[in-house]
């Protein structure tokens, strides 16, 4: 199944990645499409219209993604992340109607941040209260991605003094987006802010997991988002890698091919190193998670620390070699370069991850 999902990836896609990214636009239709064929959240539960993919599979299916067009794998990060946490946290009528629309061709973004709650989602403000038999929420969510072409919002806010999770229609009066203009990476991808206020739903659209800590169901639904954006880094690495070894032994300088010059060699070098060192902790962390190990989060974090950092610096090198002609606007280098800068920033930026992973190393010292 999984060759059948990366040539449907490959045949949708079609060399079409730069010019959704110089437009800022992937075409809704082709979203759609490829929501519909279950391919945006391939590890939902085939009862409810999925694929049931191993995480394992669909991380390779989701570098694949990454390699050719980094703002289509964000909107698989987004739809699989929203499938994610109704899967955990709805009961069984909301996870066949929520993840049953998204294996039907629905769009949904997943929206965390806010103004004053980035890194520290425990600050967030966004309020959801009960009012008889329907629920209320008010808000603003920042740089939430795909929520420009939404057609649910999946928002986490605060409820009766703990944490909660309600699925918001974005056509539901009082949601308002507006879009990112000119994001610095993945451009195609629908960044936007939303601004919820008093929007009144039915009582049905707060996920049964209402009341627990804002940290644990952040952190629940951060780790599907994490390991997913980790392998999509796998794939920008992948695609700087290949783009700089066919320059490298094509282009000659001073009657030699780039790649018989030691220097270049060294960059070729370093990003076989990173690609593979991205993979191994991909796959480490794919492995915790498929088996429900108590280390899963913390893999998840090591795996996305150690791909993003690798995908910016891996980026930057394969601009080097290509110089001028990996420059251009749309060029799969260029789109890199940006696109793995902003993995280093969202999912918990490098200096959350390391914050993490040293409280980590230092309790299993202790």
């Amino acid at each position: 199944m999984l060759e059948t999902l990366t040539a449907l990836v490959s045949d949708t896609v079609a060399g079409a990645a730069g010019e959704w990214d110089v437009a800022g636009e992937i075409p809704v239709g082709v979203m759609r499409g490829l929501g519909a064929k279950g391919v945006l959240c391939a590890e939902a539960a085939p009862e409810f219209g999925g694929l049931g993919l191993s995480g394992m599979d669909n991380g390779e299916l989701t570098a694949h993604t990454g390699a050719l067009c980094g703002s289509l794998r964000s909107v698989m990060t987004s739809q699989g992340m929203a499938a994610w946490t109704v899967q955990r946290f709805g009961d069984g009528a909301q996870r066949a109607e929520y993840i049953g629309r998204l294996t039907g061709g629905d769009l949904a973004a997943v929206a965390f941040s806010e103004p004053g709650a980035g890194s520290d989602l425990a600050a967030m403000t966004t309020g959801i209260r009960r009012d008889g038999d329907e629920i209320v929420i008010d808000g603003t969510k920042t740089w939430i991605t795909v929520a420009a072409y939404a057609d649910w919002i999946v928002v986490f806010g605060r409820y009766q003094g703990a944490g909660a999770v309600a699925v918001v229609p974005a056509s539901a009066p009082g949601v308002r987006i507006t879009r990112v203009a000119d994001p610095l990476g993945c451009r195609a991808a629908g960044h936007a802010s939303v601004v919820l206020d008093d929007v009144r739903l039915p009582g049905r659209n707060l996920l049964a997991v209402a009341g627990q800590p804002v940290v644990m169901l952040t952190t629940i639904a951060l780790t599907y988002g994490r390991l997913s954006v980790a392998w999509g880094c796998v794939g920008i690495l992948r695609a700087c890698l290949a783009a700089v070894a066919r320059h490298a032994a094509d282009r000659e300088q001073f009657g030699r091919p780039l790649l018989k010059h030691q220097l270049v060699a060294r960059h070729l070098a370093e990003l076989y190193a990173a690609e593979r060192t991205a993979t191994f902790a991909c796959e480490q962390a794919g492995r915790s998670r498929d088996g429900g190990s108590p280390e899963q989060v913390q893999a998840s974090v090591l795996a996305k620390h150690v791909a993003a950092g690798n995908a910016a610096r891996g980026a930057a090198s394969a601009m080097q070699v290509l110089a001028s002609a990996g420059a251009a606007g749309g060029h799969v280098v260029e789109r890199a370069y940006r696109d793995a800068k902003l993995m280093e920033v969202i999912e918990g930026s490098n200096e959350i991850c390391q914050l993490i992973l040293a409280e980590h190393a230092a309790s299993a010292a202790g």
